[in-house]
């Protein structure tokens, strides 16, 4: 069984924010290793509106120490009639003949309509720096995903590129949730993109909300699967897990997450937005509490 042993809560925006656009929450924490121990945390923060922008702080993951906080966003929501004019939510990042990509949900949320989200593309360049690579969505609807795509995890080995992100296909599966799957798409050189429809099986009423995947390879070389879900009915988000079988479709293993909400704290009502990562020989879990990262994002180690 997975157990993930908890570290604390790493990281929360101080009272009143960092700036105008970086006012509460730093969810979808992504990590990305500068130097040693020391990873810059990209994430997602609010302004006034809920228009999140890109924050970042930089951590020392071994000793848990905040090495820099950053005061500025390094990537702002788009302007009116853009695909991330209401906000972006960071997924993953990956790297394709020397250039680093960092993969964000641009939302929509017009005032006669249901919010919706695309898939959109930044780049990061050698100083850390982000900038948008293309002012049109990376991947968008189409017959196999009609309504509306959020957070991606892209996954590269000796085959080419694969990728995982969400899909929704009912705003209302008829227990006031979404029935919002987990797809599939791959790459031969993590440009040009094949959709392959839903990746991760789904259970009506239990595991039918899908959010932020994370991917990472077990000692027997296969993959495994981190993700936030919900049921239906008002449930708050959890962390719920998947294994590749030997005929490397996916099994749903909620049970073996690993890791569950606290008996209180920041973290005691929701646990969501997964971030996996090894460094040094160690699986560390970077994900976000209460009220979808308004509480910060806390560190976890795996302890099989």
């Amino acid at each position: 069984m997975k157990y993930w042993r908890k570290l604390g809560n790493l990281y929360q925006l101080p009272l009143g924010g960092l700036h105008t656009k970086l006012q509460t929450h730093a969810a979808n924490p992504v990590a990305i290793l500068l130097e040693g121990d020391v990873y810059r945390i990209f994430f997602s923060a609010r302004d006034p509106q809920n228009r999140s922008s890109v924050g970042a702080v930089d951590v020392n993951v071994r000793k848990r120490k905040i090495a820099f906080e950053h005061h500025h966003p390094f990537f702002s929501f788009g302007c009116e009639g853009s695909f991330y004019a209401d906000g972006v939510s960071i997924g993953d990042w990956y790297e394709v003949d020397g250039r680093s990509f960092l993969l964000f949900m641009g939302w929509q949320n017009p005032t006669d309509a249901h919010w919706r989200g695309d898939i959109g593309r930044l780049e990061l360049d050698v100083n850390f720096n982000l900038q948008i690579v293309d002012e049109y969505p990376f991947m968008t609807t189409d017959e196999i995903d009609p309504i509306s795509l959020s957070y991606p995890w892209v996954h590269q080995d000796g085959e080419g590129y694969s990728m995982w992100y969400g899909s929704t296909r009912t705003w209302d599966a008829g227990n006031n949730e979404m029935l919002h799957v987990l797809n599939f798409a791959n790459s031969e050189n993590g440009q040009n993109w094949t959709k392959k429809g839903l990746s991760i099986p789904y259970r009506e009423g239990i595991a039918q909300a899908f959010s932020r995947p994370t991917v990472a390879v077990t000692a027997s070389n296969r993959l495994e699967m981190w993700f936030s879900y919900r049921g239906g009915n008002g449930d708050k988000y959890k962390i719920g897990y998947a294994s590749q079988r030997e005929d490397l479709e996916w099994e749903l293993q909620l049970d073996n997450s690993g890791i569950e909400q606290s008996q209180q704290g920041w973290d005691s009502e929701m646990i969501c937005y997964p971030f996996v990562f090894d460094h040094q020989g160690d699986r560390y879990m970077l994900y976000n509490g209460n009220s979808y990262g308004k509480t910060g994002f806390g560190l976890a180690i795996l302890e099989d």
